[in-house]
């Protein structure tokens, strides 16, 4: 038995660094900050190339989907992180917010508070972005945002060759329009991955009120009379929260705890074993990603980083980069891309291209000697899929269920999507950069043969959200103020509470999420 806190936050991810720094600016609030993973000490972890290695098992609990049945029974590794920062110590540093329709369409599904204009003061708030100043951003915050260092030749091609099919160059796509393409502005600063450890938890960590555990593996919420009160963990430790449990262990570690401690579907917790506190059934369910497809290309010579790979030219890039902070190894790799439309009026844009300069940068994409991807996402999947546990041992990973395609519109648009992105690798603007096109090759040319190159090829974006729906119902899992309902002093915190995904990566948004609910919280503490 440990002694109590106000405040335990189960995942130091995201949002729960952003939480334990914000909740412990308040000096009478104890905070405990649990991670099942270790520390990010590991050099990788700061820099912005270590992204090709994150997704390959560093720092990850190794998952993979169930087979998707809608796929030809396709297995996807799926990482999530196990490390202090989680996504945003092992990602590819692009920071995006989505589209202001789709926090509009938050609030129009009954999550009052979390319009865009609710919301982009939470944004700038966290924001020290070394370009743009406005009404959009922000500087001073804790979060270094920054355009890339040293782009590519091959990147102002891929913009030429964008242009050519009529999409635009947008200098800002976290701005006034998200339409068009561009350099991803990055979660760095001074060439290093400003992850939520790094640029939130780090300078609160000498506070005499703030608690950091690592290797803490929580495996149920202690739950008495309706009320969450503490946590126990690996050797029936218990911590005891005397104002409030935060349950901030993202889509897919969140539902997972709840649901092994009695809170989730009640037909599942029994099928499983555990005895149910609360039948909620929309606990695990509501799982939205994106689905990445990708096209890659054969160079014409060493235009990307693939001959870094290499250990000559490795050691090479290395030196480079700690005598200038440029190169490969300042790159997040995937620094370039843009948000346009497969589907005749869409109401914003629903494809995300990312521009991958080398080939197999990402797990479950084929590596060749001198090549550059393009990947493409369908941004606002119908379908819906599933977290489920296998069994009552908290140690067993769960059953994971994107069910892509489920919804053939979703299918549909992911091609659409795929067929866009090899048309602008195809324009005369990159001809010089690019020889050929190797995948999916000029043998793929019918639907069919498209959907059986995207069952074995294609990969997830690492975007799970939806699993602890918000909502303005009795059915949602949390209300707007991310307050389970039917528990008390339990709040769900991270990209599980969007109702809908958002239409673009998901570190900003969740972070931002963590810098609302942390106002939230502290307004109800000091109340």
């Amino acid at each position: 038995m440990s002694k109590g806190y106000d405040f335990v936050i189960v995942g130091g991810g995201s949002a729960g660094c952003v939480l334990a720094a914000r909740l412990s600016e308040e000096p009478s609030a104890r905070v405990l900050l649990l991670e099942s993973g270790g520390s990010d000490w590991n050099p990788l972890y700061k820099m912005p190339a270590g992204f090709a290695k994150m997704t390959k098992g560093i720092g990850s609990w190794g998952y993979q989907t169930v087979p998707q049945k809608h796929m030809n029974n396709m297995v996807i590794n799926y990482t999530q992180a196990k490390v202090l920062g989680g996504g945003s110590t092992v990602n590819a540093q692009i920071y995006t917010r989505g589209n202001r329709i789709d926090y509009d369409e938050w609030q129009q599904l009954g999550c009052n508070g979390w319009g865009y204009d609710d919301i982009l003061p939470y944004f700038r708030k966290s924001e020290d972005n070394d370009t743009f100043d406005n009404t959009y951003h922000g500087k001073g915050g804790p979060l270094g945002v920054s355009q890339p260092r040293a782009p590519l030749p091959i990147c102002a091609a891929y913009f030429d060759a964008a242009g050519q099919i009529g999409i635009p160059r947008n200098r800002d796509m976290t701005g006034e329009s998200q339409d068009g393409v561009g350099f991803y502005q990055l979660t760095q600063r001074n060439a290093r991955r400003s992850s939520a450890s790094v640029a939130f938890l780090k300078p609160a960590t000498g506070r005499p009120n703030l608690t950091i555990r690592t290797g803490a593996q929580v495996t149920r919420i202690v739950i008495d009379k309706g009320r969450a009160v503490g946590v126990e963990l690996e050797g029936s430790e218990v911590v005891y929260a005397e104002s409030e449990v935060i349950v901030s262990s993202g889509a897919i570690g969140s539902p997972k705890l709840l649901q092994l401690s009695g809170v989730g579907p009640a037909d599942h917790l029994q099928s499983v074993g555990i005895q149910t506190k609360l039948d909620q059934p929309e606990v695990g369910s509501n799982l939205q990603d994106h689905l990445d497809l990708f096209t890659i290309s054969e160079c014409t010579g060493d235009h990307t980083y693939d001959k870094y790979a290499k250990p000559h030219w490795s050691a090479v890039a290395g030196l480079q980069y700690l005598l200038t902070k440029r190169g490969p190894v300042a790159s997040s790799l995937f620094e370039t891309g843009g948000f346009w439309y497969a589907e005749e009026g869409a109401r914003s844009p629903d494809i995300q291209f990312h521009l991958g300069l080398g080939s197999g940068i990402e797990a479950g994409v084929e590596k060749m000697g001198a090549g550059v991807t393009l990947n493409s996402a369908y941004l606002r999947p119908r379908s819906r899929g599933t977290v489920r546990l296998a069994s009552s041992d908290p140690a067993a990973a769960p059953l994971l269920d994107p069910n892509y395609w489920a919804d053939p519109h979703d299918r549909e648009m992911s091609i659409k999507g795929l067929k866009l992105a090899q048309e602008i690798m195809k324009q005369d603007a990159l001809k010089p950069f690019v020889k050929r096109e190797v995948l999916p090759g000029p043998d793929v040319t019918t639907d069919e043969e498209y959907i059986h190159f995207a069952c074995a090829n294609s990969k997830t974006d690492h975007h799970p959200a939806g699993t602890c729906r918000m909502g303005g119902d009795d059915t949602s899992v949390v209300d707007p103020r991310l307050k389970l309902r039917g528990i008390e002093g339990l709040r769900v915190c991270d990209a599980s509470i969007m109702p809908r995904l958002i239409s673009s990566n998901t570190n900003a948004p969740t972070i931002m999420i963590a810098e609302k609910a942390a106002d939230m919280i502290r307004a109800d503490y000091a109340s």
